[in-house]
């Protein structure tokens, strides 16, 4: 476990981190950058100097109490003369010490380590969850970017489309209502282009409020390519079950158990009656007003609480039922996590596929298609609506392309999380 002065250093007191002037952003830039300035992440680094400090305040003993008295003042005889000692009023220095019994103070210091471990497991999955975070901002950044620059391409060919157009108008090989169609899928083309740089602003302000920086969002530039096209979902059983038996939301779920069996102990502990142990010492002095005075004098006292009328019962029963409670809820985390595996692997596998289909054969394909009716429109071989066919294939296949290879690489980050191996790109 991290000691606390560490623990601050890293997450606390991190200086904020600048990236190139020109923005360029790789993912380990990002990763890095997010671990030192995420604020969530920077909570639970909070969060975990809190529980360490529940934990010395539960490891401390109970302080002794001191008591000063004066008593037996007489106002009509009168305090006597002479000095403060002298005096003829009953004074008394006492103390008292509370014993603990029933191992209580172990048990609560014991509590509260393991409420410390849950808390630093914690830091550990907001790690995990801030991982596959940034990295699918990353990768939204990224696609952002490319399909910015297909709608840019598009809108080009859209409108060297119209001045082929135009030119064939002019030679009367083609209808102005024609020209006219391929003018407003130009305009169309142009709102996309519009519309995707609306689409990467929005992209690069969540990549920067998850990294915490001050760097103005538009300068957010990935620089790292699309992930390699590789994927092997394969797990064992025991792999399986070592996989949820080390991740952080699991451990920090059973954490908690084992704190609530500790309280469920305390609260049983209740019924072991702590003790308080006194010790007083009495200066009475004899005086011309006081023939009876006693001198000094000791004295011991012992307090013992009686039961009579509530045994902890309440206390004990909130206890079994916050054990239960904690049980459940680990019940709980391990389902989500082995759903969280299967739904990761089942994703990234089917996003696999659906790009290996483009890369394969679906782009060139397309490509194909839309060179030879662009080459066809422009020696007047085929009519408008042939090359406006085509084109809006072609661009729609380029875009689903892109949307395939972004799913891989989110869903490959978020089974890289989901097993523990490092994100990369």
């Amino acid at each position: 476990m991290r000691t606390l002065n560490g623990l601050l250093v890293a997450l606390l007191m991190q200086a904020s981190v600048s990236f190139a002037g020109n923005g360029n952003l790789t993912l380990d830039d990002a990763l890095q950058s997010a671990h030192r300035q995420n604020h969530d992440l920077r909570l639970a680094g909070i969060a975990i100097a809190s529980a360490h400090a529940a934990s010395i305040m539960a490891a401390a003993a109970p302080n002794p109490m001191l008591t000063l008295q004066t008593f037996g003042i007489n106002p009509h005889t009168g305090i006597g003369a002479g000095g403060l000692r002298d005096k003829t009023v009953d004074s008394a220095v006492r103390v008292d010490q509370l014993i603990e019994r029933g191992d209580k103070r172990a048990l609560r210091t014991q509590n509260a380590m393991q409420l410390e471990v849950a808390a630093q497991r914690d830091l550990d999955d907001v790690q995990r969850q801030l991982g596959i975070a940034v990295s699918q901002a990353y990768y939204d950044v990224l696609a952002a970017l490319e399909k910015q620059t297909l709608t840019r391409q598009s809108a080009t060919l859209y409108d060297a489309t119209v001045a082929a157009a135009r030119k064939r108008l002019k030679a009367g090989d083609l209808a102005s209502a024609d020209v006219a169609r391929l003018q407003i899928d130009a305009l169309r083309a142009q709102n996309d282009v519009v519309q995707s740089g609306a689409d990467l602003a929005r992209a690069r302000e969540v990549l920067a409020l998850l990294l915490g920086t001050r760097d103005a969002p538009a300068s957010l530039t990935p620089t790292d390519p699309w992930p390699t096209l590789a994927f092997d979902g394969s797990l064992s059983p025991q792999s399986l079950d070592a996989l949820l038996a080390r991740r952080a939301d699991v451990l920090a779920a059973q954490a908690r158990v084992d704190a609530a069996v500790t309280a469920h102990k305390q609260a049983l502990a209740l019924r072991t009656r702590d003790v308080s142990v006194g010790v007083q010492f009495d200066h009475y002095p004899v005086s011309a007003t006081n023939t009876q005075g006693s001198g000094n004098t000791f004295g011991i006292a012992l307090q013992i609480p009686l039961f009579v009328r509530y045994q902890y019962d309440g206390e004990i029963r909130l206890a079994d039922s916050l054990r239960d409670s904690a049980e459940e809820n680990l019940a709980r985390i391990r389902d989500l996590a082995r759903s969280d595996l299967a739904r990761s692997r089942a994703d990234a596998q089917a996003a696999f596929e659906r790009i290996a289909r483009y890369d394969d054969g679906l782009l060139a394909a397309a490509r194909k298609s839309v060179d030879a009716t662009e080459f066809a429109f422009a020696h007047g071989a085929l009519g408008v609506m042939d090359v406006l066919d085509a084109r809006r294939t072609w661009r729609a296949t380029q875009l689903d392309a892109l949307a395939a290879r972004a799913d891989y690489a989110k869903s490959l980050a978020a089974w890289q999380a989901a097993t523990n191996e490092r994100i990369t790109p």
